[in-house]
């Protein structure tokens, strides 16, 4: 490629970035405006201005409910397709998404050991219930996390890596089958309504904890550009390169990890962002450079998320449907498409 065309390609996925960065504080208004309790737009204006605070409740839906949401939406998004993106790299596969080293799987057995084995139906619907969920989802996702990073220093194969991550899942989620088995109805369907996802779980109180958790896994994944542009190739290509790659693998999971962990845990399991978004991204800026694949996927994981967000309030009196469900009716036929065309989609050498 010659230096003017490097420069056109250059200039093309600025625009394109700044473009889809546009979208995000717009759907984020659109996010604040639209709900199941209809606020007029003026009235929203005038009171994210601070200019109307007579109507109380539509000044509480708005700060204290759709705001909190709309961010949550957005960090959540560039978290999990940051996620995706790497795990797509590092094992060389196309259809790898954040829940593939069963990362989110240990997420799920920490709440459904508090649910369902401890008697978490006492205390749900509390701040100390919603607390301690959190915690034993954080923990959860930690745990099979350590358990993977320290395999991984051991077992040098990537591919063999990945088995042994799926097949920890696999043991997750047994236990979290045993676990339903025995349980109560009531809470078996707190569990369910849990693994649904939701945005809507983190408050002004927990929005620090996952904001601060967020930014540091998005910021620690950026750190990671020059590793995965070299594991595109191969690992002994990068190796060539002087890449340490058994540093490089351990960084790169750790970064993953910790972003599913935190999502995972404040906001229940969100399906198919993660996993298609990062494809989405190589097919608008044509590239797998992820100097600035990275940068686009993360503001493009903000734009879907809160898209997603969006679309999950029916209109009228509808109602509110599940997120994973509007991100796998989303996300599934981009998932289709890559498989249909994984050899015109060259994203690995």
């Amino acid at each position: 490629m010659s230096i003017a065309a490097a420069r056109r390609k250059r200039s093309q996925s600025v625009r394109i970035m700044a473009g889809v960065g546009a979208l995000i504080p717009l759907l984020m208004l659109m996010n604040i405006a639209w709900g199941t309790v209809s606020i007029p737009v003026g009235k929203v204006f005038e009171i994210l201005s601070g200019a109307d605070t007579s109507n109380v409740a539509w000044n509480n839906i708005i700060w204290m409910s759709r705001m909190p949401q709309s961010i949550t939406a957005m960090l959540a998004g560039a978290a999990l397709a940051a996620c995706g993106l790497m795990m797509q790299t590092l094992f060389r596969n196309p259809l790898a998404d954040p829940s593939i080293l069963g990362i989110s799987t240990g997420a799920n057995l920490g709440v459904a050991i508090m649910v369902l084995s401890l008697n978490g139906s006492m205390v749900v619907g509390t701040i100390m219930g919603y607390t301690a969920n959190i915690l034993a989802a954080f923990v959860g996702a930690l745990a099979v996390l350590l358990i993977i990073l320290s395999l991984s220093g051991k077992i040098k194969n990537t591919a063999m890596l990945l088995i042994v991550g799926i097949m920890i899942g696999f043991m997750a989620s047994s236990i979290i089958s045993v676990l339903n088995f025995y349980a109560s109805k009531e809470n078996i369907q707190i569990f369910v309504l849990w693994g649904l996802g939701d945005f809507s779980n983190v408050t002004w109180n927990e929005m620090p904890s996952f904001a601060i958790a967020s930014t540091i896994g998005i910021a620690f994944a950026l750190l990671q550009i020059k590793p995965l542009n070299a594991l595109l190739l191969g690992e002994n290509y990068a190796s060539n390169l002087g890449v340490n790659v058994k540093r490089a693998r351990y960084s790169i999971l750790l970064a993953a990890g910790l972003l599913i962990a935190a999502v995972t845990a404040f906001c229940g399991p969100i399906s198919f962002i993660g996993l298609a978004v990062p494809h989405v991204a190589r097919m608008l800026l044509g590239t797998s450079n992820h100097k600035t694949l990275l940068p686009a996927t993360i503001l493009l994981g903000s734009v879907v998320a809160l898209l997603c967000n969006l679309l999950t309030t029916l209109p009228g009196e509808g109602g509110i449907i599940p997120i994973n469900a509007v991100t796998s009716m989303l996300g599934a036929p981009v998932v289709i498409y890559v498989i249909f065309n994984r050899r015109k989609l060259q994203y690995f050498s």
